[in-house]
């Protein structure tokens, strides 16, 4: 282990590059379809396996997403675009070669928002986003000497999202991700699931001393399924790095990959090993040029994104950030919100009973907000039944809302109305009970006076069990106050 002084001395710097397939039915050069887990090779074309007279073409919903993701990035949209293919061979890449964007990204510029676990925020510059195909899939079965072959992926579309080098943590690295992947859900252009290889990520990773100008050498590390993993591979590169230049050693660029059991990384081959991609232009596909109209309905086809609402949470509706970070980290949850807060004023109170009853009953039961059977519309009745005072909310989340969930169609009042649930809110109905209640405690009444104020409790309970629980707390409050103060 290294020491904190030593390192101390040097500095992180990491660039991302992200992969995303993108949501489209069909492939980005072809009609295949791309849905996910069906039989190997049952996805596949002459196109998508390159035979000789074949010819391509592009999928303009490909397109269209990767300006969403463009747009949500602050990125200059370019109106020329031209296609490249890149030449390598690798066994599950049908065409010997991977059709991409080289010299004219869709995107250029832009950049990603993140907020740190301590507030901190900060922005990471992107340098472009481009559209791709995917490369087939090795399968490598318990077992068996070979290797097989999957080509239903090849052809998928993905957008590559590449960062500057302006990561400096991998914490930041880490809150980077977490908003590449809440985008492109919010834009409905990729389902961000690592676990099925829908979202990718490669790091760059080098160290230099701090105050230093000149990038040192980097490596790129691979393989990494987790946003967890990406960071942990992080700072293993960081120490493993530094420790090879205190020792004097030559730190070597190279691609290596990263073992998520023992949290460290191994060389795969070295960046001067590889060979020229021999980029050049894609001669079967005409430029894509995209129109002022075309861009134009591309921008107004974009959904609220989750920095537009989480400012609205807080500055409309003035709810704390930490509530408004956990109600837009999932697009479906923050527009549920939205909803319900138009239809109720008590903001704070729709916000305790998203992040309360309801996320608990979906986490519960592992459902989705799609699922949960209360609409915006009855929970906002059930708000205003509390605010009027005629159930607590105690009431309300115990009683009344585990029969709302069961039978969606009676409302809040309808079901406290029926189990006799109605808070009675009248001074002179309730004040009888709180002078009850003092009469048969003189002795604590006696404490309380002397200086215990915290039997108000008790006194509350008194109260309430005589009332079956249907005393106003805050009018039961007010009543034993005035009595005991005077």
């Amino acid at each position: 282990m290294l020491s904190a002084e030593i390192k101390d001395k040097y500095e992180l710097v990491v660039g991302l590059e992200v992969h995303a397939q993108l949501l489209t039915q069909s492939k980005m050069y072809t009609a295949d379809s791309t849905e996910y887990g069906n039989l190997p090779n049952t996805q596949i074309s002459v196109i998508t396996l390159g035979h000789p007279g074949t010819l391509p073409k592009v999928n303009r919903k490909a397109v269209e997403f990767a300006m969403k993701m463009g747009l949500a990035c602050n990125s200059q949209i370019t109106r020329r675009n031209i296609f490249a293919r890149k030449n390598y061979f690798y066994p599950d890449l049908p065409k010997g070669y991977q059709l991409t964007q080289d010299k004219g990204p869709i995107c250029v510029g832009g950049e990603v928002p993140i907020t740190l676990s301590d507030g901190t925020k900060k922005s990471i510059a992107l340098t472009r986003i481009h559209m791709e195909e995917d490369a087939g899939k090795s399968m490598h079965l318990a077992g068996e000497v070979d290797t097989l072959v999957d080509f239903n992926r090849a052809g998928v579309p993905l957008i590559e999202i590449v960062s500057e080098p302006d990561i400096r943590a991998s914490e930041e690295a880490y809150a980077y991700l977490v908003e590449i992947k809440k985008l492109v859900r919010y834009l409905d252009i990729c389902d961000g699931n690592m676990e099925e290889g829908s979202l990718r990520c490669d790091a760059n990773i080098s160290v230099r001393l701090k105050g230093a100008t000149n990038y040192g050498k980097k490596v790129e590390v691979k393989n990494m399924n987790s946003f967890r993993n990406v960071a942990r591979a992080i700072e293993h590169e960081f120490e493993r790095q530094i420790e090879m230049i205190e020792k004097g050693e030559e730190i070597i660029s190279e691609t290596r990959t990263f073992d998520a059991t023992t949290g460290l990384t191994s060389s795969m081959r070295t960046k001067e090993d590889l060979n020229d991609y021999r980029y050049f232009p894609e001669p079967d596909l005409s430029p894509v040029i995209i129109s002022e109209e075309w861009l134009e309905s591309v921008k107004a086809s974009m959904p609220s994104l989750p920095r537009e609402l989480f400012h609205k949470f807080v500055h409309e509706f003035g709810l704390p950030e930490y509530d408004a970070g956990v109600l837009t980290d999932a697009k479906e949850i923050a527009l549920y919100f939205d909803e319900l807060c138009s239809l109720t004023s008590n903001y704070k109170a729709a916000s305790n009973w998203m992040m309360g009853p309801v996320k608990s009953y979906l986490n519960e039961l592992t459902l989705h907000i799609s699922d949960f059977p209360i609409s915006p519309k009855r929970l906002a009745e059930l708000i205003a039944l509390v605010d009027e005072g005629k159930v607590s909310f105690s009431v309300a989340s115990q009683k009344v809302y585990p029969i709302m969930l069961e039978n969606k169609e009676r409302t809040p009042l309808e079901i406290a109305q029926s189990l006799n649930l109605i808070q009675e809110s009248d001074e002179g109905s309730i004040l009888p009970l709180v002078e009850s209640v003092l009469a048969e405690n003189p002795a604590k009444v006696a404490e309380y006076r002397s200086g215990k104020k915290g039997l108000m409790g008790m006194f509350m309970g008194q109260v309430m069990k005589k009332s079956h629980g249907k005393a106003d707390p805050k009018v039961a409050t007010k009543l034993l106050t005035d009595l005991l103060e005077n």
